[in-house]
């Protein structure tokens, strides 16, 4: 196995790269893929991940290499990556040399259906992949009417452009509660909840009638669900999302240093007490939810690696995982047009984390609950070092 290990790796280099890069393609070629019929296209519900923004053209939301990873599509027509299509197939190149032909994300069924008031369940939540779905309940964040947005942040941007043309609204309870069960009968299995940010007594009442409503739909009393917040100023306010029934909770930090926090996070700085009062609340979240159960998320690229790395080996002492995803300069944040760091910066970032983790004594299970979607770098060398991909079992029937 040390050998296919070895060549997962390899990919492993190639997805970051990828992923940091985006990749080209001339959309016309989409033409050939029954996009929103068998296979998914993009629902700009919270972010633009793509490089550039393209409203009124729908594009796929990601793909699947032969070895079983999956890979984003970020546009960018700048990149030395393309897809291309010829002759029936998809295939990724660099510099025009082909590397593997990729099958694009299938659609979910329950993306077909409609809630009971009539609304589209794919704008409810969005499906993330290997049973994970995401519901944006607000796509917009309450700190653009102060000029408090965090930097790195395009919710609101992405809402002024996406808002209106894909019919992004408001998730009331019983929406989400419809659309969770038809999805957990198809196989899904963790559920975030995440938004922008909403008065904290709003907030907490709304999770718990979401949590409710997903209780009743679905008829599990643990759904595997993700409260993602802000640190609230009552820290007894935490107790009250375990009684709803969430496995997990997240507040996302996204900066350690507490200098840089202050400018490349106004609103939360502000609205939440400050970092101090930001980390307090985590550790006190570690106490409620247990180990490996809250998550503190970071805008891995934006501070240097050697700070990043001490909030990640910090927070792992308390019980506490953290999320380093690649910074992804989004269109229409404060923070366009700058670059992330190389992708080698960034993968070393991924393995030092994992490593970390490990530890710590978290497994994958526990990086999967607490993350919107399983596909992650960490997430992978997870599934490398613990087999789990589809290679492995292919592998082993041979042997």
């Amino acid at each position: 196995m040390s050998n296919i290990k070895e060549k997962l790796y390899k990919e492993l280099e190639l997805k970051n790269k990828v992923g940091i890069e985006g990749v080209n393609f001339n959309p016309a070629i989409f033409k050939h893929l029954d996009l929103g019929g068998k296979y998914q296209e993009q629902v700009h519900v919270l972010f633009e991940f793509d490089h550039e923004s393209h409203a009124g053209l729908d594009l796929p939301c990601g793909y699947t290499s032969p070895n079983g990873f999956h890979y984003n599509l970020n546009w960018d027509r700048r990149s030395s990556y393309s897809i291309e299509y010829e002759n029936g197939r998809y295939y990724l190149t660099h510099n025009g040399h082909e590397i593997f032909p990729i099958e694009f994300d299938h659609r979910p069924n329950y993306y077909n259906l409609k809630t009971s008031d009539g609304t589209d369940m794919s704008r409810v939540a969005t499906y993330n992949q290997d049973g994970a779905i995401f519901v944006a309940y607000s796509n917009e964040c309450a700190l653009k009417e102060k000029g408090l947005d965090c930097l790195f942040c395009n919710i609101n941007a992405t809402k002024d452009t996406y808002g209106e043309k894909q019919n992004i609204q408001w998730k009331y309870p019983k929406q989400i509660g419809e659309t969770a069960a038809v999805a957990y009968n198809e196989g899904a299995r963790h559920i975030t909840i995440s938004g922008g940010f909403v008065p904290e007594r709003r907030e907490v009442d709304y999770y718990i009638d979401v949590a409710e409503a997903i209780q009743e739909h679905t008829g599990l009393e643990d759904f595997n669900g993700t409260a993602v917040i802000g640190a609230p100023l009552d820290l007894e306010v935490i107790d009250r999302y375990k009684e709803a029934g969430y496995r997990t909770i997240a507040m996302n930090l996204e900066i350690w240093d507490k200098n840089m926090y202050k400018t490349i996070c106004p609103g939360k700085s502000e609205q939440c007490g400050g970092w101090d009062h930001w980390v307090k609340s985590l550790e006190y979240a570690a106490k409620v939810f247990g180990h490996g159960r809250v998550r503190c998320g970071f805008v891995a690229g934006i501070e240097p690696k050697k700070s990043l790395l001490e909030g990640v080996e910090y927070m792992a002492s308390k019980g506490i995982v953290c999320l380093t995803g690649a910074w992804n300069p989004n269109p229409g944040s404060a923070l366009e047009g700058h670059r992330t760091p190389e992708p080698e910066w960034h993968l070393d970032v991924s393995q030092k984390s994992f490593a970390i983790f490990k530890k710590a004594g978290f497994t994958y299970n526990h990086y999967y609950d607490i993350a919107p979607s399983p596909n992650f770098l960490v997430h992978d060398i997870y599934k490398i070092e613990e087999e789990l991909l589809p290679i492995f079992k292919k592998e082993k029937s041979l042997v």
